[in-house]
């Protein structure tokens, strides 16, 4: 079985997009995130750019193995917000992706139909504004071994093609013998192959790196 190992996102924070309906202006943004911590620095700066917006709605997907996702109304009538702009991100079929819009009432009411219109052409339009790419999900390995055998772990890496994440030396303190540790990452369809590869190597020690 074909092990999927990449995911879209986007590649960078999209510009600023506006949608007007019924006097009210909604104006859409995208950034690519990695963890639930980014959204509350996001969402204060947008409160300053838009001190008289009544409501700062928004929803993201964060993961690629298990995908957590969160949709909020912020004040809206539920589920009329922050889930038709999760459905955009579902749509486009992204994840590590944030979506904000930004509400500023124009004084006619919309009704739910109206408003999940046009939160989800919000985040539509702001979408199609963006680069999706695509990325590989990557597995590191720290790999441990006497000074004596970086010719052996250095052939692998060049042979395979891997990517060095990190590389020191430090001295065996029994020994007082430099131990050489690499971090390396690789695609994970190829994680297990590389693992046992290193993992045949005598005096060669190789673990996932958390």
């Amino acid at each position: 079985m074909e092990i999927k190992d990449t995911y879209n996102t986007i590649a960078f924070s999209s510009e600023e997009i506006l949608f007007k309906e019924k006097n009210s202006k909604f104006f859409g943004y995208a950034f690519p995130i990695h963890s639930e911590e980014e959204l509350k620095p996001i969402i204060d700066v947008l409160k300053k750019q838009h001190p008289n917006a009544g409501h700062f709605c928004y929803a993201y997907q964060i993961g690629t193995d298990t995908l957590s996702y969160r949709a909020n109304d912020d004040g809206e009538p539920s589920n009329s917000a922050g889930m038709p702009i999760y459905g955009q991100i579902q749509s486009f079929s992204l994840t590590n992706t944030l979506i904000v819009v930004v509400r500023i009432f124009g004084g006619v009411k919309l009704g739910v139909g109206g408003l999940i219109s046009a939160y989800k052409t919000t985040a539509q339009m702001v979408l199609e504004t963006c680069e999706i790419i695509e990325k590989t999900i990557d597995i590191h390995y720290q790999i441990t071994f006497d000074y004596k055998n970086m010719n052996k772990v250095m052939r692998v890496i060049k042979e395979k093609k891997l990517d060095i994440v990190n590389q020191e030396m430090e001295l065996n303190e029994e020994t007082g013998l430099p131990i050489g540790k690499i971090e390396i990452k690789t695609r994970k369809k190829n994680a297990e192959m590389i693992f046992d590869i290193f993992n045949s190597l005598f005096e060669i020690d190789i673990k996932i790196k958390e």
